[in-house]
């Protein structure tokens, strides 16, 4: 899956894992490996006109998503076609992200991959307009990010164990 990102917003993240998070989600969600997806990431005050220009509300939010206007529901990233599709962008805001993240207890990065995950629902048609939109919307996201948090842990876990196991085997080889 192709994942583009750009940072525009000031805010200094790890770019790298925003970027996993979107390739988890969207290997969870059994989208097309040949899928494309941008995400962007501003600061306040291009989150603000944009929630203005395409949501007409006031103010700055936490992400919006764009799909592509031109994705036929006939021929979905997650369908069995082959050919790259473009699924659209994704837009966070890490600022505004920051002070969710304060209020919910957790760090940033746990709150932009919630974002991405949530972004990317969005552009697989999910929604929460609905209440029972709403719970299955958010059930799935809670879902993956749940998986996503496990894979994070056991791949720290195997890389602990490669340089552990790197560590042994350099110290046995110099005292032989």
């Amino acid at each position: 899956m192709s994942v583009e990102i750009a940072n525009e917003s000031g805010v200094g993240v790890d770019e790298q894992s925003i970027v996993e998070a979107a390739r988890f989600a969207l290997g969870q969600l059994e989208v097309s490996p040949l899928a494309e997806l941008s995400v962007l990431l501003v600061d306040l005050s291009v989150m603000s006109d944009m929630h203005e220009q395409w949501m007409d509300l006031p103010g700055p939010t936490d992400v919006m998503s764009f799909p592509m206007d031109e994705l036929d529901t006939m021929r979905r990233p997650d369908a069995t076609e082959s050919g790259p599709s473009m699924l659209g962008d994704i837009v966070l805001c890490p600022e505004f992200a920051r002070d969710q993240a304060r209020k919910a207890g957790h760090a940033l990065m746990d709150e932009l991959h919630l974002l991405t995950v949530h972004g990317v629902l969005h552009l697989l048609g999910y929604d929460h307009a609905e209440p029972a939109e709403e719970r299955e919307m958010f059930t799935l996201q809670k879902r993956i990010l749940a998986e996503l948090a496990t894979a994070r842990r056991e791949a720290r876990a195997q890389e602990a164990a490669r340089a552990a196991d790197s560590r042994l085997l350099g110290t046995v080889g110099l005292d032989e």
